[in-house]
């Protein structure tokens, strides 16, 4: 029997490393995408008030006694919320909006674990090299971040607001996408090297993924200010494609309409859905009619049938204003689109101005 030569060996053992770091971040980015429906469920049935303190070590257990329940809705009586939208609320009720919140805020302490003692151990061991050192650091830096743009978001709803501001809201579902996508990419890159294509196959795939990104900065404007609640109707709003200009402008300066003013952010959800629809699509025909074969061109159709999914998702949404199973269905579809773009646009790379563009890639 031959014996294995010791450089064999070692690669072998190098790629088994390897295959365990990028199951653990696999693993974590799993946890995040949970936590965006929980968040989403936590918005979507009122909830993310209800705890009105932020105790990061404290605050792990929800309360164990009847007396710590009062103690906890006693609190939650004081904010404007309470007090102008939920007064009729009973104790029982207010346990389940709690319950809510406390999810949330626990599975954000879960991934802060799963992320930094895996990492910690795979450091001790040798396991990650220099290179990726500081990209899972700034990850994790990103994550405790992260923490603190919630309180920050639930703050703005305590004193003069009966929900959280638009802006907060909008800030901390991008920044966790932020997250989410950067731990896929690294991942992801760790995998394979990326394929060259040519230059507008490569640009293309990362436009598609910043637009995916703004598309899901806009939704969160949506719902911030519950604008999916009105203007329920497509492909017209507010009784036409394009709505009046004194409608969609009518605010002081103008910036603050594309924030602020329901219409307008509604109507800057659909046009960029369908800019992202469309750019998906020819993205898809281009990368049929030039690469023609092998994982470039699956992934760019994958991911142009997940974005016409996710766009067919968002419309039933709209329609049936917001029922919580479909809301929750439209935004776990924009966590899959912003996967699938993060893994395509990593996997390409732009071939060198030396090199033909016209030739087909090799895949």
């Amino acid at each position: 029997m031959v014996r294995a030569i010791p450089g064999k060996r070692r690669m072998d053992l190098i790629d088994r490393r390897q295959r365990a770091v990028r199951i653990w971040l696999y693993a974590v980015a799993a946890l995040i995408f949970a936590m965006v429906l929980v968040g989403g469920a936590t918005r979507l049935t009122e909830s993310g008030l209800s705890i009105v303190e932020w105790k990061p070590v404290t605050g792990t257990l929800p309360p164990l006694s009847e007396a710590g329940w009062q103690a906890e809705f006693d609190k939650y009586k004081t904010i404007p919320q309470f007090q102008h939208l939920n007064s009729a609320m009973t104790l029982a009720e207010f346990k389940t909006i709690f319950r809510w919140e406390w999810a949330h805020r626990l599975m954000g302490r879960i991934i802060g674990v799963a992320f930094l003692l895996p990492f910690l151990w795979f450091l001790a061991k040798g396991w990650i090299r220099e290179g990726l050192r500081w990209r899972l650091w700034t990850i994790f830096g990103l994550g405790a971040l992260q923490g603190a743009v919630g309180w920050w978001m639930v703050a703005s709803g305590l004193a003069d607001r009966v929900e959280v501001s638009q802006y907060r809201l909008a800030t901390h579902l991008v920044l966790a996408c932020v997250i989410f996508a950067a731990i896929v990419w690294t991942a992801a890159r760790m995998a394979r090297a990326p394929i060259e294509v040519p230059s507008r196959i490569h640009a293309g795939a990362v436009a598609l993924l910043v637009l995916v990104l703004i598309q899901i900065y806009l939704g969160a404007l949506v719902a911030g200010l519950r604008a999916g609640l009105t203007y329920n109707t497509w492909p017209l709003i507010d009784g036409s494609f394009i709505p009046d200009t004194a409608r969609l402008f009518h605010d002081t300066p103008m910036w603050r309409n594309f924030f602020e003013n329901t219409l307008t952010v509604q109507f800057s959800h659909r046009m960029t859905a369908y800019t992202l629809w469309l750019g998906a699509v020819m993205h898809a025909v281009d990368a049929a009619r030039t690469v023609r074969r092998g994982p470039v061109l699956t992934h760019a159709l994958a991911l142009a049938g997940l974005v016409t999914i996710q766009a067919a998702l968002g419309i039933l949404t709209l329609l049936y204003q917001v029922p919580i199973g479909l809301a929750l269905a439209h935004q776990a579809g924009a966590i899959l689109v912003l996967a699938l773009a993060t893994v395509h646009a990593q996997s390409l790379t732009a071939r060198s101005a030396t090199q033909s563009l016209g030739a087909p890639a090799k895949a």
